[in-house]
């Protein structure tokens, strides 16, 4: 059995594996991810993330993405950032802005000054069939009927799927219980990642995010865009606004409907390993 180097980093507390997996030697099955990602007898994380080379003309790299359950998604924003981290501390590139491509589509990154990095995430998307959710038109708003209860959320897409409930008090949010009943719904055939929306004000909010194949997270980076955007839509937000999540912070901005939402937010490396494929 070969071995593989990783990199352990965090961006808010949502935590990853990187792999430079530019040469594409490194193949491993869902059931072999899920035992690194336990964090009492593997490695421990959140998502594990892939360098590969790239697969469209325009991009610099592919960057693939697997949940903690093994299955691979289109987009995780927090690890975007740790992405874009990666590749440029280990002479990957040396470009400060790079377009990469995921199985959601073309994103763009770019590294700022203050070791931030803000990331480009694309257009949200609203139409229920392309998030997917299965309602007969797009709303503002739709009722879902969860354990015997009609509740009122909001969905949208950023690369991966998002439903959005809206709660008085997220350190009470039902996040444990409603959380796993909304990510399977039947209405969202992909299951989908379910986000808990206090509005402190028009620029502030609060959010805890239970992830679709991982469960609550410190932090959801396109979790805190969909949130974003949905309260936008919905004449509650303004377009920049602040995300405090259990992690830590994002400035997230949507200047109108027709532009990409832009995330700026910390990451971090935690340390070097080798494990086993």
């Amino acid at each position: 059995m070969g071995e593989f180097n990783f990199t352990k980093m965090h961006g808010l507390g949502n935590d990853f594996i990187v792999i430079n997996n530019l040469d594409g030697s490194l193949k491993l099955e869902q059931q072999r991810i899920r035992e690194l990602s336990d964090r009492y007898t593997g490695i421990g994380f959140d998502q594990m993330l892939l360098v590969e080379t790239a697969t469209v003309a325009e991009a610099e790299f592919n960057y693939r993405i697997f949940n903690a359950d093994g299955g691979e998604v289109e987009h995780c924003g927090n690890g975007a950032r740790c992405f874009a981290r990666y590749v440029h501390d280990k002479g990957l590139s040396n470009n400060r802005t790079m377009l990469v491509n995921t199985t959601g589509g073309l994103i763009t990154l770019r590294l700022l000054d203050n070791q931030e990095v803000t990331v480009d995430v694309g257009v949200p998307v609203f139409e229920p069939a392309a998030i997917p959710f299965e309602a007969p038109v797009e709303q503002n708003t739709y009722e879902i009927n969860v354990d015997d209860t009609t509740l009122t959320v909001g969905a949208a897409a950023i690369g991966n799927p998002h439903v959005l409930v809206h709660v008085d008090n997220v350190d009470t949010a039902p996040v444990e219980t409603l959380g796993p009943l909304l990510e399977s719904h039947h209405r969202f055939p992909k299951r989908v990642n379910v986000g808990f929306m206090q509005i402190i004000d028009t620029e502030n909010i609060k959010l805890r995010v239970f992830e679709r194949g991982v469960g609550e997270t410190k932090a959801c980076g396109t979790g805190a865009c969909a949130a974003v955007a949905i309260g936008i839509k919905q004449g509650l937000l303004d377009k920049t606004v602040s995300v405090t999540l259990p992690g830590g912070s994002l400035n997230i901005v949507w200047k109108d409907f027709q532009s990409s939402i832009e995330m700026t937010g910390a990451c971090s490396t935690v340390f070097e390993g080798q494990t086993k494929m």
